[in-house]
C-alpha cells in the first residue's frame, strides 16, 4: 500500500506487546482490539497481526498489488475508485485502486486489515459480532480506592453523565462531569494501572487510561472498564456523553466469556468456509 495522503494519527497496530511492564514499557497496541481481532480473523489471518488504525480525516491509499481487505470499527464512508464499499465485508481489490474515506458517519476509529491471499469465501460480519448502536453505557468494576470517595460521589459515578474531553488521546480519555470528592486527602503509593483503569485527578475529574497508558500511577483508582467494553469506549468520540455502570467481577467475566465465545464461533465459521 502507498499512502497518497497520510490522514491524522494513522498507524499500524497489533494487540500489543506483553511481558515488558516490569521494565516500564506498556503494551500499547490497537485502541479497539476487539475490532482488530475480528477483522484479521475474517481474512483467515492470525488475530494478532497488525492492522491499519485510522482516525478522521483518514488516509488516501493506493493499492499497489491485488489483495483482499476488510474495514471495520468506525464508519468513515469508504470508497474504492469512487464506488462506495461496505464495512465489515471482505472485498477483492485490484492493483492500482485507490481507497478514500469521504465522511465520518459514526464511531471514532476505523481499521483496515488486508491480505494478498485470495479469499474463496468473502465473509460479511453480522450483527451478532458487530454492535451498531451508540455505546452510551460502559461497565466497570470497583477499583482499590473506590471506597475513598464520599458517599454522594460514589452515587454520582453511576448516575451522572461524563463527557469525553477534547484533551483526550491514546494515553487517556479525560472526562468532564460532576467533580468527585474523596472523604479525605490521602497520599498514595504509585501502583500498577492498566488499559481501562479509571483514575481520579486532583481536580475531581476522571481520566480513563487507554492503549498508550503508563504502567503505574499515583492517582486513586476508582475502577476499571471491563475488557468486554473497552472497545465501546475506544469508539466513543470527543464530546460524546457516556454513563458508567458498576458490575461485579462475575458479571465482567461472563461478558468476557460471551465475547470470546462469539469470536470462537467466527473463527470456526471462517475456517470451515475457506476449507470447503
Amino acid at each position: 500500500m502507498k499512502f497518497i495522503k497520510k490522514g491524522i494519527l494513522t498507524s499500524y497496530q497489533d494487540l500489543g506487546q506483553k511481558g515488558l511492564r516490569h521494565l516500564g514499557i506498556n503494551p500499547k497496541g490497537a485502541m479497539d482490539r476487539y475490532t482488530a481481532r475480528i477483522l484479521n480473523i475474517a481474512l483467515g489471518k492470525n488475530e494478532e497481526e497488525k492492522v491499519l488504525e485510522m482516525y478522521f480525516p483518514a488516509p488516501e491509499i493506493l493499492f499497489e498489488e491485488d489483495c483482499s481487505i476488510i474495514i471495520g470499527g468506525a464508519d468513515f464512508l469508504p470508497h474504492i475508485d469512487n464506488q462506495p464499499i461496505m464495512n465489515e465485508k471482505v472485498i477483492s481489490v485490484k492493483a492500482g485502486s485507490i481507497i478514500r474515506f469521504k465522511r465520518k458517519i459514526n464511531g471514532n476509529i476505523a481499521y483496515l486489515a488486508s491480505t494478498k491471499s485470495p479469499m474463496l469465501f468473502k465473509a460479511h460480519l453480522g450483527f451478532s459480532i458487530i454492535e451498531k448502536e451508540p455505546h452510551k453505557l460502559i461497565r466497570f468494576i470497583e477499583g482499590h480506592e473506590f471506597e475513598l470517595l464520599e458517599n454522594e460521589s460514589r452515587n454520582w459515578v453511576e448516575n451522572k453523565p461524563f463527557q469525553i474531553s477534547s484533551n483526550s488521546n491514546r494515553m487517556g480519555f479525560r472526562m468532564i462531569g460532576e467533580p468527585l470528592l474523596l472523604k479525605e486527602k490521602k497520599e498514595l503509593i504509585s501502583s500498577a494501572v492498566d488499559f481501562g483503569t479509571i483514575q481520579l485527578l486532583p481536580n475531581g475529574q476522571l481520566i480513563i487510561l487507554m492503549a498508550d497508558h503508563q504502567t503505574s500511577g499515583g492517582y486513586p483508582r476508582i475502577g476499571n472498564i471491563i475488557s468486554a467494553d473497552i472497545h465501546k469506549l475506544a469508539q466513543s468520540s470527543i464530546n460524546d456523553y457516556i454513563y458508567l455502570k458498576k458490575v461485579s467481577i462475575q458479571e465482567a467475566e461472563d461478558a468476557c466469556l460471551e465475547q470470546e465465545k462469539n469470536i470462537k464461533k467466527l473463527k470456526a465459521s471462517i475456517r470451515f468456509f475457506n476449507e470447503y
